[in-house]
């Protein structure tokens, strides 16, 4: 019997790609995404239910919960719709800051109230993307990153609490790779005070030469291998600039942890 997968952001990117292989290994796709037009031309790659839809529209749950329903159930979820924005954490506005935890967050929660009886019935797959600046934050990442940190701390407590049900939960955390990221990235020009910091990272990273993005394809494949691991891992770090990154932040933690944590070392009101 073939499974079910419904991707969201399948319009592009990790999802269009991750839509693509599903669908030539003979899964049912329920694909989402903003356009229509996108959308429409998976159709003539095999079983798609195309869902043209925004994900922060009040009528969202409903709408993909009734897409499941007619399709019989679900097996597995890449929660993978979202986009990006840098800047400095002042100069962001409030309506910005809400508007990317709106689709990056709130949506991606959307997502998991709809899907996850279905999910639950079937002991299936959850694959949430996340990236390697959701374990840490680079100058103009702070409202990105905490987007994304927070859809990995959901991930993790949702792991935790669906554990007894037989449903898997793995993060996944690309590095830096050539996809339509950054045509819906949207950068917040520093001012005066952020140029050394904020404006020093965007200039370097708009100075990476092509080869220091990865292939886009790797992190499609590695979505399909893991979604068919039995024991899968909750965190997975794919390439290795997120690898390298990712280590090299979990060491300045535990080092700082390690340094500070007899710290007061005078109780308080011990002090003179």
């Amino acid at each position: 019997m073939s499974s079910t997968w419904l991707i969201t952001g399948a319009t592009s990117g990790f999802g269009r790609l991750v839509a693509g292989r599903a669908l030539a290994g003979g899964a049912h796709v329920i694909a989402v995404g903003r356009r229509r037009d996108r959308l429409a031309e998976l159709a003539p790659h095999g079983q798609v239910t195309p869902v043209a839809l925004d994900l922060t529209a009040p009528d969202a749950q409903d709408v993909l919960a009734e897409a499941v329903r007619s399709a019989g159930g679900l097996d597995v979820l890449v929660n993978n719709a979202g986009y990006g924005l840098f800047g400095a954490v002042e100069q962001i506005d409030a309506d910005t800051a809400r508007a990317v935890f709106d689709t990056n967050v709130l949506a991606n929660l959307t997502v998991l109230r709809a899907t996850l009886p279905a999910l639950r019935a079937a002991r299936g797959r959850i694959l949430q993307t996340s990236s390697l600046i959701g374990q840490f934050a680079w100058p103009s990442s702070g409202l990105y990153a905490a987007s994304k940190g927070a859809v990995e701390l959901i991930s993790e407590a949702l792991a935790h609490e669906l554990a007894p049900t037989g449903v898997k939960v793995t993060i996944i955390e690309p590095g830096t790779y050539a996809t339509e990221f950054s045509t819906s990235l949207q950068v917040i020009a520093p001012n005066d005070v952020y140029l050394p910091t904020v404006g020093q990272f965007l200039t370097d990273f708009a100075a990476l030469p092509p080869q220091a993005f990865g292939d886009p394809d790797t992190v499609a494949d590695t979505i399909m291998a893991v979604a068919e691991l039995d024991e899968p891992p909750l965190r997975l770090a794919v390439g290795a600039d997120a690898v390298e990154h990712i280590r090299a932040s979990l060491r300045s933690r535990l080092a700082e942890l390690d340094r500070w944590e007899s710290f007061p070392r005078v109780p308080v009101g011990e002090r003179a």
